[in-house]
């Protein structure tokens, strides 16, 4: 009997070709806005994620901000750098300077830092800061890709010697281009940190970075805040930024993000569902004689129902299956385009197909059981 209610509702949906396209394309509009919103945020995400993920899930980043002490002293970052859970602890020292390089003189931004600031995806070439360049306050650079490219255009800049504040430092590295979600290196000259604090006459460090043994961060967080409420004597000088957290962050904001853009699409499924019931009920009253001859041979109003009921969701699969083809074509041509993973997820075509088969089935219930609630002798006699 499924199986003859289906083939029935397949013959009626094909003889009316242009209707039944009118009616489905509201179905095919609210899933494929699903398919292809859903997929782009999955992308966006995912691109986001392994972005930060780069910079280690395991780091923290700690800024001091107090008027009346500028930072914490070399002493107490080494303490913090003693704290148990931390892998190593990248110091950050920012100045201006005049720099001879490339045949010319330009103001340049210097950064001191240490050798936990490196790895192989922060170099291009060369080698970056070592702990024997800190600790021997050694006078080597490490450039970034921008001054690369504008003073050594057509050599490498690998042993060239360079002046900072009229001392002479060499260049052993040079710095990867930033990338677009981390603070931009690509203008700037890298030198150790405690070659920086000296020849700059500072004392203190305001900005420094800790990397976290893999699980310790909740841990490590609250022993830094501990000790850094301590040096600043109670006040709310500093902020630590966990990004752990900011993935967290960024997760839940994308989901909340998903749900706003799935309940807006989903207003199309709602305008195709009230077009399926508006077909459904002109196709009652077009075959009134048919359902009255049908219960005078016997159907019961339960077969009636069914059988209108198999057609209605029968059209919300059909616009379904379409929009989840038209969705994923217009979803991989965006994230090529946005330069994102296209992932299509089972749960994405699930949810739409499902959400188009609940729309059938509801916006199909009432022509169904109008059809079902007709009188045989009255259906014939308007018939």
């Amino acid at each position: 009997m499924i199986r003859e209610n289906i083939r029935m509702a397949w013959l009626t949906v094909i003889s009316h070709k242009m209707r039944s396209f009118l009616t489905i394309l509201g179905i095919v509009i609210g899933t494929a806005s699903i398919i292809t919103l859903m997929t782009v945020i999955s992308g966006v995400t995912s691109s986001i994620n392994e972005e930060v993920a780069t910079f280690g899930a395991d780091r923290m980043s700690v800024q001091i901000e107090d008027a009346t002490k500028n930072g914490i002293s070399v002493t107490e970052v080494e303490r913090l750098e003693a704290i148990d859970g931390v892998e190593s602890l990248s110091p950050t020292t920012s100045h201006q300077a005049d720099v001879y390089l490339g045949g010319q003189t330009t103001e340049q931004s210097v950064l001191g830092k240490s050798d936990a600031f490196f790895s192989d995806s922060t170099l291009a070439s060369g080698r970056g800061i070592t702990p024997v360049d800190v600790s021997e306050r050694t006078r080597v650079a490490v450039i970034g890709d921008t001054v690369v490219k504008e003073s050594f255009p057509t050599t490498s800049p690998i042993g060239e010697t360079i002046t900072i504040g009229g001392i002479r430092y060499t260049v052993v590295g040079t710095l990867a281009p930033s990338s677009e979600f981390s603070m931009s290196t690509d203008e700037t000259i890298v030198i150790p940190v405690t070659t920086a604090l000296h020849q700059f006459h500072v004392n203190t460090i305001s900005t420094f970075d800790l990397y976290t043994e893999s699980g310790q961060s909740e841990t490590v967080s609250e022993e830094l805040t501990q000790q850094l409420t301590t040096a600043f004597n109670g006040r709310d000088a500093f902020t630590v930024t966990s990004f752990e957290d900011a993935l967290a962050s960024i997760d839940q904001i994308n989901a909340l993000l998903s749900m706003l853009l799935i309940g807006i699409a989903s207003i199309s499924l709602l305008v195709g569902g009230i077009g399926i019931m508006n077909m459904m009920l002109v196709s009652v009253t077009e075959r009134t004689s048919e359902i009255g001859l049908r219960k005078a041979l016997g159907a019961t109003p339960a077969k009636i129902r069914q059988q209108f009921l198999f057609e209605s969701v029968l059209l919300s699969v059909l616009g379904g299956l379409v929009g989840v083809v038209v969705g994923a074509l217009l979803a991989f041509g965006l994230t090529v385009v946005m330069g994102v993973p296209f992932t299509l997820a089972s749960s994405t075509v699930g949810l739409a197909l499902g959400f188009s088969v609940v729309i059938g089935v509801i916006f199909g219930y009432i022509p169904a059981r109008k059809a079902s609630a007709l009188q045989p002798i009255e259906a014939l006699r308007n018939a």
